[in-house]
């Protein structure tokens, strides 16, 4: 076959790796999302993604998958193959022990356990590696993983809602509902692929949430309250469901962020099920939010979805832990001087201190739409 047939063929199957990868999505975390295919003379034979954290890999999953002998098939893969003995044994040797003749990679692998490592193994046994395949689009399925194994920091997303002239509520105070059902809708789908959601004290005094995931293809976040001085109700949804089990194995279900360390004040928090994590205060005098996803991060917790208000928001831009800005933006105009906006605060003195968004994506829902952009040199990458 000459070279042109066989890129556009190894494009073809990599985009079903992918296809594949994406099912993983929420599922995995703290790792990768990754879809695997085998092709034996022109047709799949076997094919699998990463289902859930702690089970076998993508490789695995579309070797035990086969309706053939594999040997002498080309493995397409969307993610550097392990080498490391972790939750489950190393995918290299499985791929040499089947006889896997080609592997088609599409990104490498950050972590530093693998880094190469697995393609150079790859190599040793013999077997042809062709490298970079689709790279950006394999990239694109990871990069909450990739930011975490590269700093141990979660991936923050700041999520908010607005009408077209920028409002966040009317000017007394109302603001259920913005935008509409579809939207709502993307919002839990966008949950149940977070570990964490965070909030301020001020949500849960205004609209007492349950910050659960309602996509039944999604697991419910951990929840992490921002409160500085301990004010958050006993009586409270989140510290009501605090001790239940939910749909994830991840707990706890409620941490109370907070600069309180009086075991007699967190004492009838804990009775009910809450975790804690005392943290110092930052210079604005609330809550250090770069202690705050330092301490998350060693929790294994890879990513939150913001849901703050608009002093949260600015707080958590000011202090350089957002990595990505999700607005969602209803057709409609609220008006009133007063009526809040999404990002308080402060602000910035001067227009060349703004907060640089990039690579924006523009995506309609229902009658709202969705613009998604990267934080242009994050504090912790930068």
């Amino acid at each position: 076959m000459d070279l042109i047939n066989q890129s556009e063929q190894d494009k073809t199957y990599m985009e079903q790796a992918i296809r594949l990868a994406r099912r993983g999505a929420g599922f995995v975390n703290p790792n990768p999302q990754v879809g695997a295919v085998i092709v034996k003379n022109g047709r799949i034979i076997g094919q699998g993604w990463h289902r859930r954290f702690g089970e076998p890999h993508a490789e695995r999953n579309a070797l035990a998958s086969c309706t053939e002998d594999p040997a002498g098939a080309t493995l397409y893969v969307t993610l550097e193959p392990c080498c490391h003995q972790g939750k489950t044994p190393p995918c290299t040797e499985a791929v040499i022990e089947r006889r896997i003749s080609r592997v088609v990679i599409g990104s490498g692998d950050p972590n530093p356990l693998v880094s190469g490592r697995g393609i150079a193994r790859l190599r040793e046994a013999g077997i042809s590696v062709t490298e970079h395949c689709l790279q950006k689009e394999c990239d694109a399925l990871n990069p909450v993983f990739f930011h975490y194994i590269r700093t141990g920091l979660p991936f923050v997303t700041a999520k908010y809602a607005m009408t077209r002239d920028g409002r966040i509520a009317t000017a007394g105070g109302s603001s259920r509902w913005i935008t509409g059902e579809a939207a709502r809708a993307h919002v839990h789908h966008s949950r149940g692929r977070n570990m964490a959601i965070m909030a301020g004290l001020g949500t849960v005094l205004a609209d007492d949430p349950e910050l659960t995931c309602r996509d039944s293809q999604g697991l419910s976040p951990v929840r992490i309250i921002c409160d500085t001085e301990l004010n958050t109700p006993l009586s409270s949804r989140l510290v009501q469901t605090a001790a239940e089990t939910g749909p994830s194995l991840r707990q706890p279900r409620t941490v109370i962020a907070t600069a309180e360390d009086s075991p007699l004040r967190t004492k009838p928090y804990e009775e009910l099920g809450v975790k804690f994590l005392t943290l110092p205060r930052g210079a604005d005098g609330h809550i250090d939010l770069n202690a705050l996803v330092q301490a998350v991060g060693t929790m294994q917790i890879d990513s939150i979805l913001l849901e703050g208000g608009s002093e949260l928001n600015w707080s958590a831009l000011n202090s350089g832990i957002v990595n990505r800005v999700q607005t969602y933006i209803a057709p409609k105009i609220f008006g009133g001087a007063k009526a809040k906006g999404p990002v308080g605060g402060a602000g910035v003195d001067s227009p060349e201190h703004a907060f640089m968004l990039t690579d924006s994506r523009i995506t309609r829902i229902g009658e709202d739409y969705l613009i998604e952009s990267e934080v242009e040199l994050c504090s912790q990458e930068s």
